[in-house]
């Protein structure tokens, strides 16, 4: 099993990020589950969003205290919350950012593997929104080998329709193919 655990802010899709991955894991026959973590969020503060994925039934129906992954949406919260709280010695950290990953470990001190990604460059050329979540889905697939960008589409027309799903496929394709780990 893999657990992910996301951080963004309210109303950058940090849910609906889990959302679209369980869906997508589900369409390839594997089991997941996607949950949030509520509290008195409002647009603009720290979201934590949560995502299981395994080729068994999950029992488990807890918060994801030691991730696998952990996908930043927004680098800003880096400085509020301890993203990598709980990260398993051997899992990931995903960052949205335009610095490269030896500046992130060295300003946040990350011991695990670590990937980044301008998201934010490619959500405002392609989206013409400040939204990372499809296009950090994009790097997170990548890195992790979850998903194609075939493996996407369905789920990327249904939550969002035809038209809108076009733009996210095209910035989910676009992370896919600049996405790599940190060597």
């Amino acid at each position: 099993m893999i657990e992910v655990r996301f951080h963004g802010r309210g109303g950058q899709g940090a849910v609906t990020s889990a959302e679209l991955m369980a869906q997508t894991a589900v369409s390839r026959g594997s089991y997941a589950q996607a949950f949030p973590s509520f509290g008195p969020e409002r647009r603009g503060a720290p979201v934590t969003a949560f995502l299981r994925i395994s080729d068994k039934p999950i029992r488990v129906r807890e918060k994801v205290y030691e991730p696998d992954v952990v996908v930043v949406l927004d680098p800003t919260v880096m400085d509020v919350t301890k993203v990598d709280a709980g990260l398993k010695a051997d899992g990931t950290i995903l960052v949205n950012t335009h610095k490269s990953a030896g500046e992130i470990r060295k300003t946040y001190g990350f011991k695990q593997k670590i990937a980044v990604l301008d998201a934010m460059s490619i959500a405002l050329e392609i989206l013409k929104v400040p939204i990372t979540n499809t296009v950090m889905l994009g790097l997170f697939s990548k890195v992790l080998d979850q998903a194609t960008p075939n493996d996407v589409r369905e789920p990327f027309i249904e939550r969002f329709g035809p038209d809108l799903a076009a733009k996210n496929q095209a910035a989910f394709e676009k992370a896919y193919s600049l996405s790599k780990l940190e060597a």
